[in-house]
């Protein structure tokens, strides 16, 4: 345990903020004299005194940060409201008993039970679409006909017959 106060002061600071000191072997001598602390100890892995540096007394610390190398892929859909069945999601909204439902339920609780219906409605009634991304997207000044005369100029500059100065555009 610390003896001095300003080691138990950093000790409980490490212990409010929920980090977790991760070496526990000596690394000079018989003492830990490296401090290496974490708020996810699972992330940090193989941790591994090695030999001394040099004629130093001090052993090497080796680790490894573990982390997931999947990225997430981003699944955003918006709503499609030219397919909707408004017709439909006014009937499911309204078959609901809401004076039974939010009877003697406060303005929080109202709300969160109205909201979570309302979702669950909505999933039935209104379609969802992918969201294009941005590789698919162009210019809306960017017309097929001047993209066809800029590759034109693009391939003449790239075999050199005319400087791109001097290559026609439109």
């Amino acid at each position: 345990m610390a003896s001095c106060r300003q080691s138990r002061r950093l000790l409980e600071c490490i212990g409010d903020n929920f980090l977790s000191e991760v070496i526990d072997s000596p690394t000079r001598r018989d003492m830990i004299l490296d401090l290496m602390v974490t708020n996810s100890s699972e992330q940090i892995g193989d941790i591994k005194i090695r030999g001394s540096l040099g004629c130093s007394d001090h052993a090497l610390v080796e680790f490894t940060v573990l982390r997931d190398m999947s990225q997430a892929r981003s699944k955003v859909r918006t709503l499609n409201f030219r397919k909707t069945k408004f017709q439909l999601f006014k009937k499911l909204v309204n078959r609901s008993p809401w004076e039974t439902a939010l009877r003697d339920k406060g303005a929080e609780q109202s709300w969160q039970i109205f909201k979570n219906a309302f979702h669950r409605e909505q999933e039935f009634s209104i379609f969802r679409c992918k969201k294009a991304g941005k590789e698919g997207k162009r210019l809306a000044w960017l017309s097929g006909d001047l993209l066809f005369k800029l590759k034109g100029k693009k391939e003449m500059h790239r075999q050199q017959q005319v400087p791109w100065e001097e290559c026609p555009v439109v």
